[in-house]
């Protein structure tokens, strides 16, 4: 099974471009999602979470708004945010790979969007950079609820630049262009790693 790592800045597509290799027939996988099952009722974070962070616990469950609110300018409290979900990501990414190996998937592909900051590139036998035009990136984050030019800004200066990335990739996915065009790139992506690893 090709592993791939899947990542790119906050506001270039990586979820529809994860969404188009489904499509393809690989297996995927999403960090976000993982921590969103993490920090919902019953989730294995919660627990932890809740000791460290009581106030952003509502009903049972993480409230992500919140716990945002008390680590964004806090480096010794993302840290801490950090050392208890980290090892839970890397858990339910690692059951993951075991199910899709066992199934018999020839790709997986896993969105991680802090793949380079953290130094997992070296866990894949590739990575998929995805990209687009900085003013393109801006208009699609602002568009999002909750968002502010300073949380913007906040999130941007912990994730690598783009051009970094893209420098660093073994390929690269623009989503400047319509969704039909993205889509044959990451067809394109799909037959390059078969051809590659013999598939």
């Amino acid at each position: 099974m090709i592993s791939v790592g899947l990542t790119g800045s906050i506001g270039m597509g990586k979820s529809t471009v994860t969404r188009m290799f489904e499509d393809e027939g690989a297996a995927v996988w999403n960090a976000d999602d993982a921590v969103h099952r993490l920090y919902a009722v019953g989730g294995a974070g919660v627990a932890a979470i809740s000791s460290r962070f009581p106030a952003a616990i509502v009903d049972g469950a993480v409230d992500r708004t919140i716990l945002a609110r008390l680590t964004l300018d806090d480096p010794s409290a993302l840290a801490d945010l950090e050392a208890i979900v980290h090892p839970l990501v890397s858990s339910d990414r690692a059951r993951f790979l075991d199910n899709a190996a066992r199934a018999g998937a020839d790709i997986a592909v896993l969105d991680i969007p802090l793949l380079f900051e953290k130094g997992y590139e070296k866990f894949f036998d590739a990575v998929v950079v995805v990209t687009a035009p900085a003013d393109i990136q801006k208009s699609r984050v602002m568009a999002r609820p909750g968002m502010s030019e300073k949380k913007f800004r906040s999130i941007l200066m912990k994730q690598t630049p783009d051009a970094e990335k893209r420098r660093r990739a073994d390929y690269v996915i623009d989503t400047s262009v319509s969704l039909d065009a993205t889509r044959d790139q990451a067809r394109a992506v799909v037959a390059a790693l078969k051809e590659r690893f013999g598939i």
